[in-house]
C-alpha cells in the first residue's frame, strides 16, 4: 500500500470495514454504516474519518493515553531507540529496559524487580505462574489458590477471566480453569450486610472468612484493584486497605495489586495502592505506563518474592521458567522512560488532584440537578457516576438508557465511557478519566456535556 492509500480515507475505511476484526464490536452494523476510524489525536482531541472532532474523557477509550495524544517526544524516543536496537529476547537486558526498571522502583518503596511483557492480562498471568511456581516450591504444592474479588476485572486471557468479577465476560468461555475463588465486593452504595456501622472492615473481614472458609494452607495471593475499574469505579471503604494487609500477612497470602488502570498517576499518586499505605508483594501495570505510545506491562515484585526463585540454584526447574516474545522489544521502555519525565516536569499528578477535584465537585452539582445520579465516586482523574431509577431503591437505570446517555454525550462532542455487559443488571455507571493534561475549561466541557445528555434521555 503507497503513501496515496493511506490518505484515500475512503479506501480506510472500506479496508477496515471488510478486514479489521474489532475489539468489543458486533460488526452487524457494518453492513448499512461506516466502523468508526479514528486518524488524528491531539491533546484530548481526536478526529475520526469524518473529520468529526471529539473530546476524549476515557484516555483512548480504556483508560491509557494518560499523558495525551501527539507527544513528539514520545515518538522521537521510541524511533531513535528501534534504529539503534529494536529487540532482543528478555533473556538479555537492553538500556531502556535496565533504565526505565530502575526509575520505576524508585516510585514504588518496597518493590525491588521489574518483568516485562506486554499487556495487563499477560502481567497478570505471570503473576498467578509466580504464585503457582511458588506453592511448589516452597509450600508443596499447597498454597495455589489465588482469591479475587467481586466487581474486578484483571483481563480477558482464560485464567484472567477465571479470576475477574464480571460475569458477562466470561459468558460462553468457559470452562476454566481451577483455583480461582471470589470474594465479595466493597462497594458500600451496593451493601450486601445492609446498614452496618463500618463497612469497609466487614468487607475486608469476608476475604477472611473465604480464607477460612478455603483453608488458609491452600490460599497462596489475592489479587485487587486498588480502585476497581470496570466493575463501576469503585474507591474503597475507609478501614478496607489496612485490614486487607492484615490478613494477607496473618496467613501468608501474596497481596497483588492490579494497577492496570489505576498506575502512573491516574489517581494523582504513581500507583493507586499508594493512597492506602499499603505494601503489596506484586503489582501489575500497563495502560499508562508509555500512555499507549508502545506496547508494554510490567510485573514488579519485592526481592522476598523474587528470591523465591533463586533460593536453590542446583535445582534446573527452580528458576521463574516463562518467556514473553514481545517483552524484549525495547520501544515499551523507551516510550515509558519519556512518559514519565513528561509527567514529573509537567506537574502531572498535581494536576490530576486539581482537575480531579473539580471533576468530583461538577459531578456532585450534576447529582443535585438530575435525581437519576444515584452515587458518586472516584480519586484523581477517575470518576464514576450511577445512575438508579429511584433513589429510595437504588434500582439501576437500564443499560439501555444508560448507553443513551453516553450517545447523547457524544452527540455533544464528547466521549465518555460506562459498564457495559460486565454485570448483570448493573451496567449502569457512567466512567470518566480523561488524560492527565485536562484542563478545567475541558471538565467543565465534560460535565456540561453530561449535563445536557442527562436532560435529553431522562429529564
Amino acid at each position: 500500500m503507497d503513501t496515496a492509500t493511506f490518505n484515500d480515507i475512503g479506501a480506510v475505511v472500506e479496508a477496515d470495514r471488510a478486514h479489521v476484526w474489532h475489539h468489543l464490536t458486533q460488526h452487524k452494523p457494518f453492513e448499512t454504516v461506516d466502523p468508526r476510524v479514528i486518524v488524528e489525536g491531539k491533546g484530548l482531541r481526536v478526529w475520526d474519518a469524518s473529520g468529526k472532532e471529539t473530546l476524549d474523557a476515557v484516555s483512548g477509550g480504556v483508560w491509557t493515553v494518560n499523558v495525551g495524544y501527539g507527544r513528539e517526544s514520545i515518538a522521537n524516543a521510541v524511533r531513535d531507540q528501534l534504529v539503534k536496537m529494536n529487540y532482543f529476547a528478555g533473556a538479555a537486558g537492553s538500556v531502556p529496559g535496565a533504565i526505565f526498571a530502575r526509575m520505576l522502583i524508585e516510585k514504588m518503596p518496597g518493590m525491588s524487580r521489574v518483568y516485562y511483557s506486554n499487556s495487563g492480562s499477560e502481567a497478570n498471568e505471570k503473576a498467578y505462574k509466580m504464585v503457582r511456581q511458588i506453592a511448589h516450591r516452597q509450600h508443596g504444592g499447597k498454597k495455589w489458590k489465588i482469591l479475587y474479588r467481586e466487581r474486578d476485572y484483571h483481563g480477558t486471557t482464560i485464567a484472567c477471566l477465571a479470576s475477574g468479577g464480571q460475569d458477562e465476560r466470561k459468558m460462553q468461555y468457559g470452562p476454566f480453569p481451577d483455583g480461582f475463588v471470589p470474594v465479595p465486593h466493597c462497594l458500600e452504595y451496593r451493601s450486601q450486610w445492609g446498614d452496618v456501622a463500618d463497612y469497609g472492615l466487614r468487607a475486608a473481614n469476608a476475604i477472611e472468612e473465604v480464607i477460612l472458609r478455603e483453608g488458609a494452607d491452600t490460599v497462596g495471593a489475592i489479587i485487587l484493584e486498588p480502585v476497581t475499574a470496570g466493575g463501576g469505579v469503585i474507591t474503597p471503604p475507609d478501614g478496607y486497605w489496612p485490614r486487607v494487609q492484615e490478613i494477607c500477612r496473618k496467613y501468608g497470602v501474596l497481596l497483588i495489586i492490579d494497577e492496570v488502570v489505576c498506575g502512573v498517576g491516574r489517581t494523582g499518586v504513581w500507583f493507586g495502592y499508594q493512597n492506602y499505605g499499603i505494601q503489596p508483594d506484586i503489582v501489575t501495570m500497563a495502560k499508562g505506563v508509555a500512555s499507549g505510545y508502545a506496547a508494554i506491562s510490567c510485573t514488579v515484585t519485592t526481592e522476598a518474592v523474587f528470591d523465591m526463585f533463586k533460593d536453590n540454584a542446583s535445582d534446573p526447574m527452580g528458576y521463574f521458567r516463562d518467556i514473553s516474545t514481545f517483552g524484549g522489544c525495547t520501544s515499551g521502555p523507551a516510550a515509558a522512560i519519556e512518559n514519565m519525565r513528561i509527567i514529573e516536569d509537567e506537574n502531572l499528578l498535581a494536576n490530576t488532584l486539581a482537575m480531579g477535584d473539580r471533576l468530583v465537585a461538577n459531578l456532585h452539582a450534576l447529582m443535585e440537578k438530575h435525581a437519576v445520579i444515584g452515587d458518586v465516586r472516584g480519586r484523581g482523574l477517575f470518576c464514576g457516576a450511577e445512575l438508579v431509577k429511584d433513589r429510595t431503591t437504588k434500582e439501576p437505570l437500564d443499560e439501555k438508557l444508560v448507553a443513551a446517555v453516553t450517545g447523547a454525550v457524544m452527540k455533544r462532542g464528547v466521549q465518555i465511557g460506562m459498564t457495559n455487559r460486565s454485570l448483570p443488571g448493573f451496567n449502569n455507571t457512567l466512567c470518566l478519566s480523561p488524560a492527565l493534561v485536562v484542563t478545567a475549561d475541558q471538565i467543565d466541557q465534560i460535565t456540561d456535556a453530561m449535563d445536557g445528555a442527562l436532560t435529553e434521555v431522562v429529564g
